[in-house]
């Protein structure tokens, strides 16, 4: 990496330097405000009277968005790898609706626009790569994913035994006229939700609801623990500095003991 790239990377990616905290800051501004005025511009009182005010702001922080991306992907020591990281993605997705409504511009792509323009709101996740509990959290998340895929499995195939029991159950009920109908209503009442749109009649029917509710609190606590399981191992989880040795949190910037400052290594 040359000196001007690397330079650049310090700005953009580290955020240890005067300039790169400035950078962030500025870049945090941009993001709120622009999540702030997509947001209003959805409100029909106040998008449709100015629609080409919101059009004019969207472009200049697309434009924004874009030359942060480009020098992002510039100064990045693997650019492939930041491309298709988790990171760059969303920075592509937070600048593309606005050019995808360069393309669709015909009558017919109008609804498609609106909907490719919601991704707007993908923006706000760039907040968290600002924070190191975001970075956590992430962490924890991908690691917990298999536990909770094999557990949201188990749900669905809880769920569709449950509703099916029902469909044989309220056999004449509108409400249970079709499997689907009643696995609909097994999901909504294991999630605690209970929009009440779809009501059992019978004794029994009454008493496998109720069971299925007190047996949505218990569900809902099973992936909270799992995250939070992964969580306290990364809090936990220590290496040596890489100056004095001496055992570190790994996610402190600087060794408690010696004062130096550690390396980490690129994962954005």
């Amino acid at each position: 990496m040359n000196l001007e790239r690397k330079k650049a990377y310090n700005i953009i990616f580290n955020a240890d330097t005067k300039e790169g905290k400035l950078f962030d800051i500025i870049l945090l501004i941009a993001i709120l405000v622009n999540v702030s005025l997509v947001t209003i511009e959805s409100m029909p009182e106040i998008g449709q009277k100015h629609p080409k005010t919101f059009y004019i702001i969207d472009w200049v922080f697309t434009i924004i968005f874009t030359v942060e991306y480009m020098f992002r992907i510039y100064s990045s020591p693997d650019r492939r790898k930041y491309i298709f990281s988790y990171w760059g993605l969303i920075d592509l997705l937070s600048i593309l609706p606005t050019y995808l409504s360069l393309i669709f511009v015909g009558y017919h792509y109008l609804l498609m626009v609106r909907v490719l323009r919601l991704l707007r709101v993908f923006r706000v996740l760039k907040l968290m790569r600002f924070t190191r509990e975001g970075q956590l959290l992430l962490q924890a998340l991908k690691l917990s994913a298999y536990k909770i895929i094999v557990f949201i499995s188990f749900i669905f195939t809880f769920v569709v035994l449950i509703g099916s029991l029902m469909y044989v159950i309220e056999l004449g009920n509108p409400g249970f006229s079709s499997i689907p109908s009643s696995i609909y209503w097994g999901i909504v009442t294991i999630t605690t939700v209970g929009f009440g749109d779809i009501v059992p009649a019978t004794y029994l029917g009454k008493c496998l609801a109720s069971f299925i509710m007190l047996s949505g609190y218990a569900i809902i606590a099973v992936p909270t623990g799992i995250v939070t399981v992964e969580l306290n191992k990364m809090r936990n989880k220590k290496e040596a500095c890489i100056s004095c040795n001496y055992a570190i949190d790994i996610n402190d910037n600087y060794c408690s003991s010696c004062g130096a400052q550690q390396l980490k290594e690129y994962t954005d």
